[in-house]
Parts: C-alpha cells; sequence; structure tokens
C-alpha cells in the first residue's frame, strides 16, 4: 500500500505531515477540497510528523534562496533522510511537494517518488490555511513575524544580487524615451492646431515641432511682433531669413484675434511642451552616457538608442548574449514571423535593426544579407559587453568598419579584409587599453598615497607646535 507524507516549507522551518488514507484521497478530489477550510474534517485527513525550525535568519534566507531555484538545500536533504519513512518491500512512499523543480532535485539525490500535482496542491492549501492550529505550542503572531522578515531579507537579497539592475536603468530609460516622443509628438500637434487660429502661416515657416514651440513662446501676440523683437528671433531660428519671413507674415497674417485668457493657456501649454522637449534632450545624453558605461561595443556598432532597445526587448544584457544571431535578426518582429509561420509565407529579414543606417542604406537586394551579417557582429558585441572584464568600444568601431566594407563588397564586389585579422588586431589594441589604464590607476593611486602622507605629516607636525 502506498503512503503519502506531504513537504511544507514554512518562514519558521520545514514540516512533514502524514497522510492518512492515500487510495481513498486521491480517488475523491472534491472531499478533499471541502475539508481543507474546516479544521476538524482536515485533522482527520493529515498528520505532523516531524518539524525542523531553522536556527538562524540567515540559514532561513539560505533555504529559501536555494529552494526558489529548484536546488535541494543540505538542511533539508538531511532533514528528509532523517524523517521520511523508510521504503519496505511491501509499501512505497510516496512525497508530495509544492514545487516540481525542487521535486526533481529530491528525487535525483534521494530516490523518492514525487508527486506535485492534483489533491497534493490542495492539502498543501489547507496546511497553509491552518499552520498555526496544526502545531502545538505556535503562536498565530509568531508566523507573521517570521513571514515579514523572511519576506523582506529574500527581497533585499534579490535587489542587492540583481545582476540586471544597471540594464534596468537603461530598459527604463528607452521605454521613456519611446514613450516622449509619441507624446511630444501628439501635443506639438496640438499646439499646431491652436496657434493657427491665430497665427496660420507660422506652420510652413517653422516645420520643426520643438522650434515651432519655442517661436510660438517667444512670439505670444502676433500683433506684438515688431523689428525690435527680431534680433532675439534670430537666435531662436538660427536663421535671418525664416525670421523676416515670420514678421511679414505677422504683418499680413489672415489669422484671427485672440484674447489674453486664451493666449494665456496658449502659452502654458506651449512652456510645458518645450520644457518635455528639453527634458527628452536630456534624458537621450544620459542614455547615450549608460550605453558608453554599460554596452559600449553594442553602442559603437548599432547606436545607442538601437541597442537600448534591443537589450529592452531581451529582458536584459546577459539575455540578449544568450540569443544566437538569429534571433537577434528578427527581435522586434515576433508578430510578423509567426504570421509568415502560419499563413506559410517569407519570414521577415529584421526586427528592431532594420533602424540601424547600414539596412537603410543596403540595397533592396542585400538588405537581407545586410541584416543577418549585422545579427552577428551584434551577437559577438553582446557577449563582449556582458562577459568581459573590462569593456572597451575597440570591438564595437572595429565590427563597424567590417559593416561598413561588407556594404562596399555588395555594392561594388571589393573584398573586405578578413575577420581573424580584424579581431586580432581589436584584441591588441584593447590589451595596450588595459595596460594604459592600468598605469594611469597606479599613478593616481600613487598620488594619493603622497598625499595623505603629507596630510598626516603636517597634522604631527601641528599637534607638535601646539603642545
Amino acid at each position: 500500500m502506498a503512503k503519502l507524507t506531504v513537504l511544507y516549507e514554512h518562514a519558521t522551518g520545514f514540516t512533514l505531515f502524514k497522510v492518512k488514507e492515500f487510495e481513498e484521497i486521491g480517488s475523491e478530489l472534491s472531499e478533499v477540497e471541502k475539508s481543507v477550510r474546516d479544521l476538524q474534517r482536515f485533522t482527520k485527513i493529515i498528520e505532523l510528523l516531524a518539524f525542523a525550525p531553522f536556527k538562524t535568519s540567515v540559514d532561513a534566507l539560505e533555504s529559501i534562496n536555494s529552494i526558489s531555484e529548484g536546488v535541494l538545500p543540505e538542511s533539508l536533504q538531511i532533514f528528509l533522510e532523517t524523517n521520511v519513512p523508510k521504503v519496505g518491500k511491501m509499501s512505497k512512499v510516496t512525497l508530495g511537494v509544492a514545487d516540481g523543480k525542487l521535486g526533481a532535485s529530491i528525487n535525483e539525490k534521494l530516490g523518492l517518488k514525487i508527486q506535485h500535482t492534483g489533491f497534493v496542491l490542495e492539502i498543501l492549501r489547507g496546511i497553509r490555511y491552518h499552520f498555526p492550529s496544526l502545531m502545538k505550542g505556535f503562536a498565530p503572531k509568531l508566523e507573521g513575524i517570521a513571514q515579514l522578515g523572511l519576506g523582506h531579507s529574500y527581497s533585499r537579497a534579490k535587489v542587492k544580487f540583481n545582476v540586471n539592475k544597471v540594464d534596468n536603468m537603461i530598459i527604463h530609460s528607452v521605454s521613456l524615451l519611446d514613450q516622449l516622443d509619441k507624446d511630444l509628438n501628439t501635443y506639438s500637434m496640438r499646439i499646431r492646431e491652436w496657434y493657427s487660429y491665430h497665427f496660420p502661416e507660422l506652420y510652413k515657416i517653422v516645420p520643426e515641432n520643438y522650434l515651432y514651440a519655442k517661436v510660438v513662446k517667444y512670439i505670444g501676440d502676433r500683433k506684438q511682433l515688431t523689428e525690435e523683437k527680431m534680433e532675439g528671433l534670430e537666435e531662436i531660428i538660427m536663421d535671418a531669413g525664416k525670421a523676416a519671413a515670420i514678421l511679414s507674415a505677422a504683418k499680413s497674417s489672415m489669422g484671427m484675434d485672440i484674447s489674453p485668457v486664451d493666449l494665456t493657456n496658449v502659452l502654458m501649454f506651449t512652456n510645458r511642451v518645450v520644457s518635455l522637449s528639453e527634458y527628452r534632450r536630456s534624458l537621450s545624453e544620459y542614455l547615450k552616457n549608460k550605453m558608453g558605461s554599460v554596452a559600449p561595443n553594442m553602442a559603437a556598432l548599432i547606436g545607442e538608442q538601437v541597442g537600448a532597445r534591443l537589450i529592452s526587448k531581451a529582458g536584459s544584457l546577459t539575455n540578449l548574449a544568450k540569443c544566437p544571431a538569429s534571433t537577434v535578426q528578427i527581435l522586434g518582429a515576433e508578430k510578423a514571423l509567426f504570421r509568415a509561420m502560419k499563413t506559410k509565407t517569407s519570414t521577415p529579414k529584421y526586427g528592431l535593426i532594420y533602424h540601424s543606417t547600414f539596412i537603410g542604406r543596403a540595397g533592396r537586394q542585400f538588405k537581407g544579407r545586410a541584416s543577418r551579417f549585422l545579427s552577428n557582429k551584434l551577437s559577438i558585441a553582446s557577449r563582449i559587453d556582458a562577459f568581459s572584464d573590462n569593456p572597451c568600444n575597440i570591438f564595437g568601431q572595429k565590427m563597424k568598419q567590417q559593416c561598413e566594407d561588407r556594404l562596399k563588397y555588395f555594392e561594388t564586389g571589393e573584398k573586405p579584409p578578413k575577420n581573424v585579422d580584424v579581431m586580432h588586431d581589436a584584441l591588441q589594441e584593447s590589451l595596450v587599453l588595459q595596460q594604459q589604464n592600468e598605469s594611469l590607476n597606479t599613478s593616481v593611486k600613487r598620488k594619493k598615497s603622497k598625499k595623505e602622507k603629507k596630510s598626516k605629516k603636517n597634522k604631527v607636525e601641528e599637534k607638535e607646535n601646539g603642545e
């Protein structure tokens, strides 16, 4: 007859419960679901077998980290070896667990039969619900304190050891940048429509959104635009001809008059758009600096924004580095790929990398080959950025030149240099740069140590003179 023992991992320790009448319970899942809420009925189904509390909070955190990754902790292994009933000739022991990965690890190390589906999950739900009542001398307050403390420690450790935390800044920055582009485009169109009732001719003279908003902010009421304001207008537009055209159009404009209240609202909205545009520029500069420090080779090869979008789509730089070149090539075109597979048509040749200048400059018949070559180089660049100890943009610059040479080869047939030679040169240059950085760091450290020694001497002399 089969025997079922259920393992429950609590914030205070590991517990084993013996399930009574295993065969009967297995055939009636609905009965288990009904008895989960009723403590009296539930205690007839299960019985406490063993409990091993955690010695310290560090031990609890280490155990929960291992279990979350599907690894069997040493303390749990000893607990199971000691307390799980031995398998006899006439009986077989089945261990019920909540996590399938942990169950596979237990099966591999201890050879126990594992069950993690069906009524086992209902029994574990009942244990979780009635745990303070099932444990003698266990205070419900203690359970809450233990769960809260372990939860905070686990979350803190995950944030602290998150290898993607630098990538997260890039992902959020590029997402915000794309959102700002959409919003600014919508807001700029609203300003054009709103202000065009008063000064419709300005729309054609100043087509750029940011400049249009700045000009509207400077002019205000077109009737107040005089030759005295021409100097300031020229500084904004950086074009004397356009400034003169705006002045002449303002004098003979067919737009309607605008009240001071309406103009105030237009200018308030314009100020917001101008400030958002300036923030967008500073955010773009921040993203450029961040990509230069986190993924310099990708930034040098394909540009900061396209590289950041690839990292965002993959989830992290490490995830992107794990992707093969064929996946990098169509990253961002998943819908088109699945549509092509469903309708049995040609699959897409490129995804996000289409925004690169190399794909745009390639001829129509060479776009597929150019995207394949670029994705190969991107895959290499992402791996160098993700796993190198001293990242630099030398490899990215060399691979960018290789892409340029490949485009020339498509157009003229001129053979590019061999990849082995190019990578050898890049490696030599990176080693030289690394040596220079090390020598610079040592010289800086020496200067600091000298300054510290001088400051110590001065302090000692001041003390002696004071005495």
